[in-house]
């Protein structure tokens, strides 16, 4: 079985060669191969499912800045899935790629759903008058911020490096339209 698809495969790969070329195929014609209609049209293709995938589906992004330290790096490499919220809502924990503004995307933790009351006292994340287990958020915080509703169709986000100041951090409420996805890994 594996010989016959090994067979197929390599019928379909050698559609734009002789059967000379095809069984005397060197390193070259690998890496350099015969520019015709067959190669093209697999070159086409290809593009375009890369072009598709890497629009639409698993956008690149680069990791720069501690907010979410340490459970990303302060310097990295991820995709965004952007399939993730297409049949479910974002939930509380959720670490998701929220649109700032054009080409710039930022990695926050969901901490807030529509109609949550939040606040912070002396560091602890405060949901409905409960204080929050957050096991992720490793250094010490004494943030203060009164307590505040979401707004309907709205999450409260915030990154898990809470140590930084209050004023130099980005948080807060986000529509839903601006959340995108979720990191790959």
């Amino acid at each position: 079985m594996w010989q016959k698809i090994m067979d197929g495969w390599l019928k379909i790969c050698s559609f734009h060669r002789t059967q000379d070329a095809t069984a005397a195929g060197t390193f070259v014609d690998f890496f350099i191969p015969r520019l015709n209609r067959f190669f093209l049209l697999r070159l086409a293709i290809v593009a375009a499912t890369a072009a598709i995938v890497f629009s639409f589906l698993l956008m690149p992004c680069v990791i720069n800045g501690e907010s979410m330290a340490p459970t990303f790096s302060s310097t990295g490499f991820t995709f965004c899935w952007r399939g993730e919220y297409w049949f479910k809502k974002p939930a509380r924990g959720d670490i998701v790629v929220i649109k700032y503004a054009d080409r710039v995307y930022f990695l926050k933790r969901i901490v807030g759903l529509p109609g949550d009351k939040i606040a912070f006292v002396n560091g602890d994340l405060i949901v409905n008058g409960k204080k929050q287990r957050e096991p992720y958020v490793k250094f010490v915080s004494y943030w203060n911020l009164p307590e505040r509703e979401v707004e309907p169709n709205h999450y409260y986000v915030v990154g898990d490096n809470r140590s930084q100041d209050i004023d130099v951090h980005r948080f807060g409420q986000v529509s839903r339209s601006k959340i995108i996805g979720s990191p790959l890994w």
